[in-house]
């Protein structure tokens, strides 16, 4: 199909100091959890983005000197000579699909704690970070930074650099926001110097200025530098001899540097969910950058509408079209446009689970496409796989997640494919979960599969179609997928942190009550201990029904581990504003259906408030019981000419959206005798003279696949 030529400026080259991109489509550095103890993965993962036409494709943060340790967090590092090939395998990937290597080298300053480096932080004047969340604080703090150290990271800079330019990359960054060392020279929050380094704006942009310089320096005339920088509090300050702080460090930088990618100053609010944030939400902030510099304009925004990126090229606010999220969900998202085939991007949903897993420290993860991280390891690509290696029929019972995307991925393999659900639409928890405050979005992992199986000759779908054990043995299947979800359970926890006790009272309900029609009386409690987006979103549902509502929960703040997926911040401060009362650090005892008897988490001493409804969000049952009815029944099976019954996504264990989805790909990929838990696993590339380059190695439980 052709290209509509209303995006034909997408696929403009875009000069970038000596270097040129092949197109608008750039994707930013952001972080992988893949990092030097992973460089065939990490290459993997790059590589698919610039197969699907990426013009550049950037690393994630990388560390220039072991005292910009951001340990635990999957930080890499170009530390030594040593971390040079396992960098190039990265560039090497990329460049076999014509696109620019970008790397981001960063010092952390006073952000970091250098956890393993043992080494104390510096900043510019002994001023750290203070976050109030536990897995980021640490009681060593910054020392303030001398003439000696700022020699030093000047030299580390550009010894880095020379080490990114060996490696192959044709971008090298200075990291210049997100409160690491620049930035913080930048902000007079942190810099309070009094020598040339501090006071004006001029003196506060010199540090990251001398970065630059050192970088031009060690790169070269061929290699192009950039800076990624932050603008949200340089905006809110006013200049002195121009609008704004922002304005003034743009102009004091842009002869230093070919490149600027602008952002904002924290995670919550530059890679927010879509939750609190529309798509393009940074304009505001970054939108006079192109007004004060004749630098290409790098931005991001959780950009998925083609007809939005070329808005913002036509508008003047970007040059080159920024994604991390966007690039996750669908690596080939600029061939789609680019072959007229828009209709069929995989539209990121702004779930966040692609931080979060940075923040686990482990490789990243994305609801929408189930291959990201296992491009190496398992051989997964996000837009083929591989035939079918039988004849079988399989019937899918359950059109959620999970079963649409085993149906998907069974669909592209060649099976022949039967999709039955009960309801009168697919989407299995997704048609309640969407039509809660905020996550309209998410929608999209049900839109796009169904989108896809439309176009499907050899696969079918059934809704309304109740399928029982008789039902299944006389359809004349060969394969049965049980995808029936999950349901959520009305326990209350012990003060073990277990499970307890069933309440008594009348009217105690959970989230699949709430979805299943239940009319819920107020004034209503919502107790959460799942600590993620439900008990929060149920509560601002109930509230916005006009409910007195009071949300409690076991934990210190509200869906504490949202903190995962940059949600925290917000979704307390959206909480408070509607009205809702919060009891943290509390548990329910007991509920008698006119009060709501608490105790406080760890000390135990009672309260109790009025209620008239409690709903619990906790634990998860899996809906598992058709497939442990199937195969109780073998004999009946192997009459039926049935081969194999499985429970899929939440019926076989109840999780995010982003493990139904994995697992339904999983499902489909060992149809025919391949386990996802056959992978290859990947390790670092040594130093000379210790044990040589480390090949990639199984264990017994790790079969090596292709």
């Amino acid at each position: 199909m052709a290209r509509n030529a209303h995006y034909d400026i997408l696929f403009e080259p875009v000069k970038i100091g000596p270097v040129t991109a092949p197109n608008r489509f750039f994707q930013v550095p952001h972080a992988s959890g893949m990092t030097n103890s992973m460089p065939r993965m990490r290459a993997g993962f790059r590589e698919m983005k610039a197969e699907g036409g990426w013009g550049v494709v950037c690393t994630g943060y990388v560390s220039i000197h072991p005292s910009a340790d951001d340990t635990p967090l999957p930080m890499a590092k170009l530390w030594d000579d040593a971390d040079i090939r396992s960098h190039a395998m990265m560039t090497d990937a990329v460049h076999r699909h014509g696109s620019l290597a970008g790397v981001e080298l960063f010092h952390g300053g006073g952000m970091v704690m250098n956890r393993t480096s043992r080494i104390a932080p510096m900043s510019p004047s002994g001023i750290g970070w203070m976050p109030p969340y536990a897995n980021f604080m640490s009681h060593l703090r910054p020392r303030a930074m001398t003439r000696d150290d700022i020699a030093d990271i000047r030299r580390w800079q550009a010894d880095a650099a020379r080490r990114a330019k060996d490696a192959g990359f044709d971008i090298v960054y200075v990291y210049g926001g997100m409160g690491y060392l620049p930035h913080q020279f930048l902000l007079p929050d942190f810099n309070r110097r009094e020598d040339e380094y501090g006071g004006s704006v001029e003196n506060r942009a010199r540090f990251l200025r001398e970065l630059l310089d050192v970088t031009r320096d060690a790169v070269g005339p061929d290699v192009a530098v950039a800076t990624r920088i932050s603008l949200e509090q340089l905006r809110a300050r006013p200049g002195t001899v121009a609008e704004t702080e922002a304005h003034e460090v743009i102009d004091i930088l842009s002869d230093h540097v070919d490149l600027f990618d602008v952002k904002m100053d924290s995670g919550p609010i530059d890679c927010p969910p879509s939750r609190f944030r529309p798509e393009g939400s940074h304009e505001p902030v970054i939108d006079f950058v192109k007004r004060v510099t004749d630098k290409p304009v790098v931005g991001v925004g959780r950009f998925t509408s083609p007809d939005t990126m070329v808005g913002q090229v036509k508008r003047g606010v970007l040059d080159l079209i920024g994604a991390a999220r966007p690039s996750i969900a669908d690596p080939f998202l600029p061939n789609k446009i680019r072959n007229g085939h828009e209709d069929e991007i995989r539209e990121c949903i702004g779930c966040n689970m692609c931080i979060a897993s940075w923040h686990d420290g482990v490789p990243v993860r994305c609801t929408q496409n189930p291959s990201a991280g296992e491009e190496w390891r398992r051989g997964w690509h996000p837009e083929r796989i591989a035939p079918k290696g039988l004849s079988d029929h399989v019937l899918i019972v359950g059109g959620g997640p999970a079963g649409l995307e085993a149906a998907l991925s069974l669909g592209r393999r060649g099976y022949q494919v039967t999709v039955a659900d009960a309801a009168a639409e697919f989407g299995g928890r997704l048609r309640f979960e969407a039509g809660l405050p905020g996550l309209r979005q998410w929608h999209r992992v049900i839109d796009y599969r169904l989108g896809r199986l439309s176009q499907m000759a050899n696969v079918s779908l059934y809704t309304e179609s109740n399928m029982d054990e008789e039902g299944i043995l006389e359809f004349g299947a060969d394969r049965v997928a049980v995808a029936t979800g999950s349901r959520w359970l009305p326990d209350l926890m012990a003060v073990s942190e277990t499970p307890g006790d069933l309440p008594r009272g009348p009217r105690v309900y959970t989230p699949s009550d709430i979805a299943d029609g239940a009319e819920i009386e107020g004034p209503v409690a919502v107790f959460d201990y799942d600590n993620y987006y439900m008990g929060s979103a149920i509560a601002e549902y109930l509230r916005l029904k006009g409910k007195d509502v009071t949300y409690v929960s076991p934990a210190g703040h509200v869906s504490t581990w949202s903190i995962m997926s940059n949600d925290l911040p917000t979704v307390q401060e959206r909480l408070l504003d509607r009205g809702v009362a919060l009891r943290l650090l509390t548990r329910v005892t007991g509920f008698n259906g006119d009060t709501l008897q608490l105790a406080d988490f760890m000390g135990g001493r009672p309260s109790d408030i009025a209620c008239r409804s409690l709903v619990i969000i906790g634990r998860r049952q899996a809906s598992d019981g058709l497939a442990t009815a199937l195969n109780a029944r073998p004999d009946d099976l192997a009459a039926a000419g049935i081969r194999s019954v499985e429970a899929i996504g939440d019926a076989h264990a109840p999780g995010s959206i982003v493990h139904a989805v994995y697992f339904g790909r999983a499902y489909a990929e060992g149809l025919d005798g391949r386990s996802h838990a056959d992978y290859r696993y990947d390790g670092p590339v040594l130093p000379d003279g210790l044990d040589g380059p480390v090949a990639a190695r199984t264990t017994p439980n790790m079969r090596a696949v292709s």
